[in-house]
């Protein structure tokens, strides 16, 4: 029987553990990313483990989010993360050199290595056969301390691609396609591997695009084999020595496989306000559009720009639509300006905004109020462009410049035949905003702005204890939810005390009032809870606030990881109908709590009324594996990092 390609990858990097589906395993990092925005965090964790030097391969610090520089926080974050990448041997993209997942997919990723990332959308190296997963900033920190990473074995599923795409069709519309089906949670434990006769007609770049939106599926990632393709892309980024050839064995086994004809996929969008609430474009064609964005790290290569500069040549966009266009990376916007694609966008209408996240974390060119985007983005939760009640539809760069175009949601396969064009063999390289670091940092000062604030410690799990009820929440709540972005809470990122104020601020605005006052909550969640973006300030700030556990019916991969990282229990219902008996305001109480997790037992905990109605006795599960209930014993991976040597 042979081995998957995930599976061959984990084998070579096998730490500890079995490859079968659902086990821990333990597996050895070589390359890490961290952003900006969960950077600043990762790196004062990575000072507090007491390491000389990052052990891995290569650990690059990317600056891409926090742009907006409307006072010194942002500024300063960048000049702590400069001064410690000098420190301890970490590559630093300086700001404007682009998006963290282009940038590495051009200059730093190889194919069968593995990369863990601090933001949820790591898995775009997947697209060049890299095992690449997203998670906490506090992994990431261990892993460049010379730790494993540690996970459950996912389950991997085949996904069989034959045919080739017709015209104004893309490899965006192809994940689209799967999210239709398999929906936001249907990937949850599990790594989608593409494979087929279809793979050998797709370029890196669009590959990226598939394994990028692989996220919103909750996978733990995706990936697609390495063949001449990939060596063709690295041979034009000057780095073919980096490229050698990996794939499934000609008899893997799949748990399952999906198979998607090319030839069949069309122009797809994701309606507001989740990304898997798909319908074909020409279901719902002649929505009036009032912004039109193209960029992000889904769809921001050379391609990208230039098959909307192809569709929008001679022409100026719609009245009343504003298009704002972002490259992925600083050499995607020189060669775009070489190739003479960024006049023609500037001509149309468009304005060129910074290579960075930009609007998809609702730093800046957010919409007008109640207003309908058409975005190239992967996410469209509601507040996340910037503007509450705006909203989000997800769609392909081609459909995006259609849409600018006309004014109205469009199919661009009514523009009649197109031929797209391949310009990657034009790619500019160009790495002179990528700081390489001395070979001894010792002596560099790390600098700290007053913005900057230590790590807050996790608290050694308590026995026995009481904790009110503090939110009841439903089924799907995103990190954005629980952790909102946006250009006036992202600088906070290095701040947990300042931060911490907006959680849940959305959902239940006097949650902070509340927290403080209470000092022990528990907060109810129902499926899927935590799904969408890594950053684990969505537990870390709730942490600081006095939340002890969260329950719920199910929990997103990285977030639960999260919340164990930093000693909060994540309980799920063992019957699941319990659920509706719990209300905001009811007190539960926990004992023998260290006995129960520490002999892998169900937790019974007593749910009493706020108003002296009679106490319910319900059973929960803590299911995670035993190296997670002594992080969670020991307050947190922090503390159980400096209790444990790492090997």
């Amino acid at each position: 029987m042979g081995l998957t390609l995930t599976e061959k990858i984990i084998k070579e990097h096998l730490v500890s553990g079995i490859l079968k589906a659902g086990e821990e395993i333990g597996i050895g990092i070589d390359q890490t990313l961290t952003q900006d925005a969960t950077g600043t965090m990762a790196c004062l964790q990575l000072e507090a483990i007491g390491v000389d030097r990052v052990k891995t391969e290569i650990s690059v610090s990317y600056v891409d989010h926090n742009m907006l520089q409307t006072d010194f926080k942002n500024m300063d974050d960048h000049r702590y993360l400069q001064s410690v990448a000098a420190r301890f041997g970490i590559y630093f993209s300086r700001p404007g050199n682009g998006i963290c997942h282009q940038v590495h997919l051009e200059r730093f990723g190889i194919p069968g290595k593995t990369l863990i990332g601090s933001d949820s959308h790591t898995p775009t190296n997947g697209g060049m056969g890299m095992l690449a997963i997203g998670s906490g900033g506090v992994d990431v920190a261990v892993a460049m301390a010379g730790g494993p990473f540690y996970l459950k074995m996912p389950e991997v599923v085949g996904v069989e691609l034959s045919g080739k795409l017709n015209d104004f069709c893309s490899a965006k519309d192809v994940i689209l396609t799967l999210l239709k089906t398999e929906t936001v949670k249907g990937g949850i434990g599990k790594v989608y591997e593409y494979f087929g006769s279809g793979v050998m007609t797709l370029t890196v770049p669009e590959r990226a695009t598939i394994t990028n939106m692989g996220a919103e599926l909750g996978a733990t990632t995706s990936i697609f084999p390495s063949d001449e393709a990939t060596r063709e892309f690295l041979r034009v980024q000057n780095r073919e020595k980096s490229w050698k050839p990996v794939s499934a064995d000609s008899g893997a086994v799949y748990s399952r496989v999906i198979k998607i004809n090319l030839n069949d996929i069309v122009p797809m969008a994701a309606r507001p306000h989740m990304p898997d609430n798909v319908v074909p474009v020409h279901e719902i064609e002649g929505i009036k559009a009032d912004q039109i964005a193209i960029g992000s790290c889904t769809n921001s290569s050379i391609n990208d720009l230039a098959v909307a500069a192809d569709i929008l040549e001679g022409n100026i966009i719609a009245p009343g639509v504003s298009l704002g266009v972002s490259p992925g990376s600083r050499q995607a916007l020189m060669t775009a300006t070489d190739l003479g694609i960024t006049s023609v966008l500037i001509a149309s209408g468009a304005r060129i905004l910074e290579s960075a996240c930009g609007p998809c974390i609702g730093m800046g060119f957010a919409p007008s109020s109640g207003a309908v985007s058409v975005r190239t983005f992967n996410r469209n939760f509601t507040g996340r462009s910037g503007t509450k009640d705006a909203g989000i539809y997800l769609v392909s760069p081609e459909t995006a410049a259609a849409t600018a175009l006309k004014g109205v949601l469009t199919d661009p396969r009514s523009l009649g035949s197109f031929p797209r064009r391949d310009l990657s063999s034009k790619i500019i390289v160009n790495d002179a905003m990528i700081i390489k670091p001395p070979e001894d940092g010792s002596g560099t000062e790390i600098v700290r702005g007053p913005n900057i604030k230590p790590v807050p410690e996790g608290k050694i799990l308590e026995n026995h204890f009481k904790a009110q009820i503090i939110l009841k929440a439903g089924d799907n709540i995103t990190t954005d939810d629980i952790m909102p972005a946006g250009a006036e809470i992202l600088p906070f990122r290095s701040n947990i005390p300042e931060i911490s104020k907006y959680v849940f601020s959305a959902i239940d605005p006097e949650f902070y009032k509340k927290a403080i006052a209470l000092r022990k909550s528990v907060i109810i969640g129902g499926e899927n809870y935590g799904q969408g973006s890594s950053r684990e300030h969505a537990a870390l700030a709730p942490m600081y606030l006095g939340v002890r556990a969260v329950i719920a019916k199910s929990f997103a991969r990285i977030h639960r990881a999260n919340l164990v990282n930093f000693g909060i229990l994540p309980l799920t219902f063992r019957d699941r109908d319990d659920y509706n008996d719990i209300k905001p305001g009811d007190v539960i109480e926990f004992g023998t709590l260290k006995e129960s997790l520490k002999a892998g037992k169900p937790v019974s905990v007593s749910i009493a009324g706020g108003s002296g109605e009679k106490k319910k006795i319900i059973v929960l599960e803590c299911n995670v594996a035993d190296r997670f209930i002594d992080i969670l014993l020991s307050g947190g991976l922090l503390n159980y990092t400096r209790k444990h040597s790492i090997k």
